[in-house]
């Protein structure tokens, strides 16, 4: 009796501090320029997506969810779990610029004792996904890569630092998904974190291999090809027996796109808002979260999120840390995820350029002290005149947050470009450092110090433009940081020139 009863109690020992100590896989599929009008269970009248609805069906569906309202800040506020005016990523080229250790995404799984995958989109962050955390990646340049678009010219991508073509028979979407399940099979006793941004549904949109011969609908096309990969992606796992303890999140990572936002209409009506706009839809997306057996099935919240709270949320889910010197945004809804009782924000907050706005459950008040009644939201946001007692709380919220005093917007006011003011003519160009400033370099700096150093291969204290865009992955885009930094127009960026941005020296 001594001995059964000593197994049984070994057994429980061994057996349930394991299972309860199991760490969730994750896979966090961001897809790209999809709004709620463009998903099925969110009531969208001209798409249809039933894989994303059965995964709905079977977890939970927010319908509050908000990010920032372009690809760069919004995939930047979900890295770095803060608001853009702590991170300087308000717009799209700052976000390119942004220190490296802002993202903490992958780190924070690694220091869990997860593997990690960047696996897709990546080119409005900084660096390269394996100097952030992430143990594997493929990447590609710019957005909407689908296939080779032009006779003779070929589309590029990187697997772990190595540069491939893709050949004219191959489907970006399908080699993301074949990477994504290369990478989960390896890794398939856990625990792992993939980081999925599809490169669907951006423009400029082509042909699907599913699509009719002469479809003059290629969005809907889009859809129902990223539909289809999200349902194979849950077969696949279903197939590794790994389903069960497999979260996975599915996200869009800022509203319609201006050309489809008219077609993205629910119910009949037309959205408030679209990408690139402060208006409701530009920054709420669908998000939909699935744990079997954890997360309530079926369940429609009105929890109000915003996307920095996801690096908090998975600290929490994998038990890894974050820096204790840097304020983080988020709030974690990791309870309501596991099917526990939560305590749901109160508001959120969105930025764009040097525009803002926090927004709670009924009211939105912005920057120019603009407050709206957002009772009919998703299609209309009444300005309200006068005193409020919503005013007076919002109020209160921005300014607890001084969104004003953080770094401030460097853009051109839309939250696409960088400022790009001509000299006047005649005007003496500002001549910049040769060498680094006299003072203390700050932390920045000096990361920025030592990029250039490893860029300068021939230790000359110079780069020529041809030499940095092609050492950088997305050439377009070098080429407009490297002509901000070459502030003598010299045509060279010297190493002051590219630790200070172009800036004046500090004095």
């Amino acid at each position: 009796m001594r001995t059964l009863l000593t197994c049984l109690l070994a057994f429980v020992v061994l057996s349930g501090p394991s299972h309860a100590a199991t760490k969730p896989n994750i896979i966090f599929i961001l897809a790209d320029d999809l709004g709620i009008g463009n998903v099925g269970c969110y009531g969208a009248d001209n798409y249809k997506t039933p894989q994303i609805d059965k995964l709905a069906a079977e977890g939970t569906r927010f319908t509050h969810c908000f990010t920032a309202a372009l690809c760069g800040p919004s995939r930047a506020m979900i890295m770095t779990g803060r608001y853009a005016f702590r991170n300087g990523s308000s717009n799209q080229d700052a976000c390119m610029v942004m220190p490296n250790r802002e993202l903490q995404l992958g780190r924070v799984f690694k220091s869990a004792g997860y593997k990690t995958a960047s696996i897709g989109k990546w080119g409005q962050l900084p660096g390269e996904p394996g100097e952030a955390g992430f143990d594997d990646y493929l990447r590609f340049n710019g957005s909407g890569v689908y296939r080779n678009k032009k006779e003779g010219k070929t589309e590029k991508y990187q697997v772990n630092g190595k540069e491939l073509e893709l050949v004219d028979d191959e489907y970006m979407p399908d080699l993301l998904h074949e990477h994504v399940m290369k990478f989960v099979t390896k890794h398939q006793d856990g625990p792992f974190f993939v980081y999925y941004p599809m490169s669907s549904v951006h423009g400029d949109l082509l042909p699907t291999p599913d699509s009719a011969s002469g479809s003059t609908d290629l969005m809907a096309d889009n859809v129902a090809y990223m539909d289809k990969l999200v349902g194979k992606l849950v077969t696949d796992l279903e197939a590794l027996k790994i389903r069960e303890n497999t979260l996975i999140i599915f996200m869009g990572d800022n509203g319609t796109g201006k050309g489809m936002a008219d077609r993205a209409a629910i119910g009949g009506k037309v959205l408030s808002g679209m990408k690139g706009t402060m208006l409701e839809c530009g920054g709420l997306v669908p998000m939909i979260a699935n744990w079997p057996g954890k997360t309530p099935a079926g369940k429609v919240s009105a929890d109000l999120i915003d996307s920095s709270d996801f690096l908090t949320t998975f600290a929490d889910l994998s038990g890894g840390s974050l820096p204790q010197d840097t304020i983080f945004d988020g709030q974690s809804i990791a309870p309501p995820l596991r099917g526990e009782p939560g305590t749901p924000r109160e508001w959120v907050f969105n930025q764009l350029a040097a525009m803002w706005y926090v927004r709670d459950a009924k009211w939105k008040l912005n920057e120019k002290n603009e407050l709206y009644d957002m009772s009919e939201a998703p299609f209309a946001e009444k300005l309200v005149t006068g005193d409020h007692p919503a005013r007076a709380k919002l109020a209160a919220v921005l300014a607890k947050l001084n969104p004003a005093g953080g770094i401030p917007d460097s853009g051109d006011g839309t939250g696409r470009h960088a400022n790009k003011d001509k000299k006047k003519k005649g005007e003496e160009p500002m001549k910049k450092p040769e060498t680094p400033p006299t003072k203390p370099l700050t932390a920045e700096e000096q990361e920025r110090a030592a990029k250039f150093d490893k860029l300068d291969e021939a230790k000359t204290g110079k780069i020529t433009r041809d030499y940095y865009t092609t050492h950088q992955s997305d050439a377009a885009a070098a080429a407009e940081r490297f002509d901000k930094y070459d502030s003598d127009k010299d045509g060279l960026v010297s190493r002051g020139e590219y630790i200070l941005k172009g800036k004046m020296p500090r004095k």
